[in-house]
């Protein structure tokens, strides 16, 4: 393995799920790649690789993101939480739970992306009615169409997020 550096690598420190990982990156590499490739973390997932789909959501900072379109190096120093991060040893967040409650998954390749989203939905406050829910979300496609159940989910973590 080359372990020299060149004007397009450069070594950086990534802060996932509570955990800083050294790495050595592309300065052109996105964060998806980094968290699939460079972490094994593969619950984000590359769909469209454009920010279209938002299979690739993650948080930075508690806010949602498209993986697929942040640099790396961008991130560096900031935390970023994937859905592997989310479940607290075995307890699931109330969002993953919901998930599974209401069935709002089919084929499941969108499911990390929409719950990412989700949980960003009731944090800042947009999911004050089904409307806003899919308003909000509507940068998350499914291609199994199970949004009824996404937002019945989304609506019964709410209530669970709001308590604690």
């Amino acid at each position: 393995m080359d372990t020299r550096t060149t004007p397009l690598t450069r070594d950086i420190t990534l802060s996932v799920n509570g955990t800083d990982h050294a790495i050595r990156v592309d300065t052109r590499m996105t964060l998806l790649d980094a968290l699939r490739d460079k972490l094994g973390l593969t619950g984000s997932k590359k769909g469209c690789d454009q920010g279209q789909c938002g299979a690739c959501t993650i948080h930075v900072e508690g806010e949602r993101h498209l993986a697929c379109l942040t640099l790396t190096v961008a991130v560096e120093g900031l935390h970023i939480t994937t859905v592997e991060g989310l479940a607290e040893g075995e307890s699931l967040h109330p969002m993953q739970q919901a998930f599974i409650d209401h069935d709002a998954f089919q084929c499941g390749y969108c499911t990390s992306g929409q719950i990412m989203s989700a949980i960003a939905c009731v944090r800042e406050g947009h999911a004050g009615s089904d409307e806003d829910i899919r308003e909000y979300m509507s940068g998350n496609l499914c291609r199994c169409a199970a949004y009824p159940n996404i937002v019945a989910a989304v609506n019964q973590a709410k209530n669970e997020m709001e308590r604690g």
